[in-house]
């Protein structure tokens, strides 16, 4: 297949590879502009030179400002779009050295555009190369190779032209102008949002231009529109003419205004003239009719009594000059040094708690801190002669409010974490020490606003509940309030603001609910309650290592979801009879690199001898990819991470990983019961191929084989369960993936996560089939998502048949508990009653909570 000059013989051009790499079918790349061909046709390189080269003679039409791009037009018309990357525009040009200029005439294997493998890589979300045709309509046929192709050497493409015909957009008709647009794309109309802007001009008859002041390109033309190169920020207007141009011109304003799909677009406002639909008001906040309740979002669960009292924000002086422009960026810079210093001193804490999970939203603000904008922005604003403390301030709120503005609330509420980590660094640069407050026992805090930080330096002996105007139940605050088991309600009434302090109240972080001047005996009442549910979870604790067997005798094994040694220790301590699920994602986050197969090794085994020799182990296999990136390795965006390369996906596409984890679970097995769990598995393909990368790492090390099983969360796997029992040892339900993916519902979303209920018909009917398939061949099922800790669950999940209960670890005592005040045939019952009920509320009602 080498040839060194491309030839064209009649209606055939043939391209030779720009790059040395391996080959893939465009519609693999982890991009839908480019997977769905809206740039244009062609192929994709995952590179190993660079040096991007001419795939032909033709002319240079056109180079991005970012210097990842370039098209290449060859004599017969057809213009070649080389992208670099996916997402490189966001490196504005840094690692790319354009090696041509507009308008060059270049032959083939002319260099192009030189750039550092490995700045991309790192900075990047991907290194795979885009070569598309941008004007599909001169090609009728692309004939694509495969495999290895080198550089200037390899024909990697062959077009077979199509016959030229006239541009068929109407001419005629009536024309149409669209009010100025302001560009809100983060990076300005680069290939992306260009792309999408042509396929949906496409979709008109009329011609359509997109001037900027005196500057003009077709709308139906990436390439010009490209090199228009409109930036962030600058005014643009739409122009068509033709017997559609009206409604063109309406529907595509509101394309570009809003972003033209790009992630982390805020539309711009609109001009002062243009009315705002009252249709597009975000709905009414949940509002009490009784002046005694207020509502909210339940945050976190859990009952308190106490006072209100309100938070004030602290107010800074901060002068808006200052001294010499170094003077000013050197105090910057040691702000942001000691505010790193600090920050990283409570995400210790917080992980010295036992809780990487909750660690990784002060690694965030980290991240935060270490953010290249934020930086340039205020150092720009510092060069105009404004101090450290104004520039700065002036930088991060004006970041928290474009973030509070977007669509997506869970992207808005990180608004919240800018404004700590800026406050923290506007303290230091004004050299006021953060305001501690005293706060009186039992307060119930009211705020329109806390922080993370506020979270992690709160007296949990003072404070027994919160509630907030903003937030939500996935904010970060929320996040920690339930870690810390604090109740607490998110997004107010507003009306709140007006209490004062020490305004007795009752909050039910369950419900939602602020109860205001509760009578006396009320208040005495839930007190009561909440000593008797305390009283309750002291004399669980003290049967907690009897064994949970039903009234009737019946045998259910109570066991713990771990994600660390110490959860493993405390686990211990409560009762556990094992571990159900050992998440090992903690081995491998808030590292460099990834763990070796001797400190995995060690951990596995610290968590089998903290356990016991006699207490079974399960040992999940690395469950990120996806909506859980590693921080050492790339993984390309997914639009949609959850049906993506997650779990046993992305241990067969990182086989070293996987088979590195394996070699050392087999390796600790001698430190008692460990079981191997493979997660994700969908089909019965993916559970063989596992097993046979378990079984050959056994066989190297000529060790005993150890159980393996499987998580049902996916519902092809309860389906298929009878098929995938003949291949395991047992079952464990992960019922949150399991949930999410049979209602069709992101359990993360803030809007939808409230309809995500385990004990919906559906998914108890899904367990059912799990349990009935596995048993036909003898096999044990558990359960060990979010139900398996759930009061009303539990007697439904054990009269299915569920043979054992992995729940979070403090959970285990009072279920053991519960467990022994139950009567199988009754379970058996319920169970069936719920199998045939229409919604989670109807299952719910048959098991009502006890008021205590």
């Amino acid at each position: 297949m080498v040839l060194q000059v491309p030839s064209q013989t009649g209606q055939t051009v043939r391209l030779v590879a720009p790059l040395s790499g391996f080959l893939l079918p465009i519609e693999q790349v982890p991009d839908p502009v480019f997977a769905q061909k809206m740039v244009g046709d062609g192929i994709s390189i995952d590179p190993t030179s660079n040096l991007l080269v001419a795939p032909c003679d033709g002319e240079v039409v056109q180079i991005h400002p970012a210097n990842h791009a370039v098209t290449v037009k060859t004599p017969e018309g057809v213009e070649i779009l080389m992208h670099i990357g996916l997402d490189t525009v966001e490196l504005r040009g840094e690692g790319f050295t354009p090696k041509v200029n507009l308008g060059d005439r270049v032959t083939t294997g002319t260099p192009l555009i030189e750039f550092d493998l490995d700045y991309v890589a790192l900075h990047a979300k991907s290194l795979l190369t885009q070569v598309v045709v941008t004007n599909t309509e001169r090609v009728a046929e692309f004939v694509y190779p495969s495999g290895l192709v080198q550089s200037a050497q390899d024909i990697f493409l062959e077009l077979v032209l199509a016959a030229v015909s006239a541009d068929t957009a109407a001419t005629d008709g009536e024309m149409a102008t669209s009010e100025p647009i302001v560009i809100a794309n983060p990076t300005g109309l680069h290939a992306r949002p260009a792309a999408v802007l042509v396929n949906l001009a496409k979709k008109y008859q009329s011609q359509i231009a997109l001037h900027r002041g005196s500057d003009c390109a077709n709308a139906k033309s990436v390439v010009a529109l490209m090199n228009l190169q409109v930036g962030n920020g600058e005014t643009v207007t739409l122009e068509a003419q033709g017997p559609d141009a009206r409604q063109a011109i309406t529907d595509l304003t509101a394309a570009v205004r809003s972003g033209l799909g790009e992630a982390g677009t805020a539309p711009a406002s609109a001009p002062a003239s243009i009315a705002q639909s009252a249709l597009k008001a975000p709905p009414p906040q949940p509002k009490s009719d009784d002046p005694n309740i207020l509502l909210g979002v339940a945050a976190s669960s859990g009952l308190a009594v106490g006072n209100t009292y309100r938070v004030r924000e602290q107010k800074l002086d901060v002068p808006e000059l200052g001294g010499t422009p170094t003077q000013e960026s050197r105090q910057l810079e040691k702000a942001i040094a000691k505010a790193a210093l600090e920050v990283e001193s409570i995400r210790a804490k917080v992980h010295g708690q036992g809780d990487p999970g909750k660690a990784a939203i002060f690694a965030a603000h980290q991240e935060i801190l270490d953010d290249p904008e934020l930086l340039d922005i205020a150092t720009s604003a510092i060069n105009k002669g404004k101090s450290a403390a104004f520039a700065w301030q002036q930088t991060y709120q004006e970041q928290a409010d474009q973030l509070a503005q977007l669509d997506n609330e869970l992207l808005a509420q990180r608004a919240n974490d800018v404004r700590d980590v800026g406050m923290r660094v506007l303290r230091i640069l004004t050299g006021v020490e953060a305001t501690e407050i005293k706060y009186p026992r039992d307060t119930v805090l009211v705020a329109e606003d806390l922080t993370p930080s506020d979270m992690a330096n709160l007296d949990r002996n003072r404070v027994v509940g919160f509630c907030t105007l903003a937030g939500g139940a996935t904010s970060h605050v929320a996040i920690l309030a339930r870690s810390m088991g604090i109740p607490a309600i998110a997004g107010i009434e507003p009306r709140i603001m007006d209490l004062a302090d020490g305004t007795p109240v009752i909050l039910d972080g369950t419900k939602g609910k602020l109860r205001l001047n509760a009578p006396v005996q009320e208040i005495e009442r839930t007190k009561a309650r909440i000593e008797r549910q305390q009283a309750k979870r002291a004399e669980d604790l003290k049967h907690a290592f009897e064994p949970a067997i039903t009234q009737d005798g019946h045998p259910v094994e109570v066991v713990a979801n771990i994600g660390s040694i110490k959860d493993a220790e405390e686990a211990a301590s409560l009762g556990a009879e094992g571990v159900g699920l050992l998440r090992t994602e903690f081995v491998f986050m808030e590292r460099p690199q990834a763990p070796t197969e001797d400190e995995q090794t060690g951990i596995y085994r610290g968590i089998a001898e903290a356990m016991g020799p006699d207490k079974p182990i399960i040992i999940r296999t690395l469950d990120v990819g996806g909506d859980k990136p590693l921080p050492y390795l790339p993984m390309a965006h997914e639009e949609n991470p959850f049906l993506g390369e997650r779990g046993i996906r992305f241990g067969f596409d990182q086989p070293e990983l996987q088979r590195t984890q394996l070699r050392a679970i087999l390796r600790a097995a001698s430190a008692g019961q460990l079981r191997v769990m493979f997660p994700m598995i969908g089909r019965i393909e993916e559970l063989r191929m596992a097993k046979a990368m378990l079984e050959e790492e056994r066989q190297q090390l000529d060790l005993p084989p150890v159980e393996v099983g499987i998580m049902i969360e996916v519902p092809s796997a309860a389906i298929m369960a009878e098929t995938l029992a003949k291949e395991v040892d047992f079952f464990s339900v992960g019922t949150n993936d399991l949930t999410q993916y049979t209602l069709a519902v992101d359990r993360g979303h803030p809007k939808l996560a409230p309809f995500v209920d385990g004990v919906h018909p559906a998914v108890l009917r899904l367990i059912d089939q799990a349990v009935q398939g596995a048993g036909r061949y003898g096999k044990w099922v558990g359960v060990c998502g979010g139900i398996g800790s759930d009061p009303q669950a539990i007697p439904i999940l054990i009269g299915l048949g569920v043979r054992e209960l992995s729940a979070s670890v403090t959970m285990i005592p009072s279920i053991k508990a519960q467990v022994r005040s139950l009567d199988l045939d009754h379970c058996q019952k319920l169970a069936a009653q719920a199998l045939g009920l229409e919604t989670a509320a109807e299952v719910r009602d048959l098991v009502p909570l006890e008021e205590d």
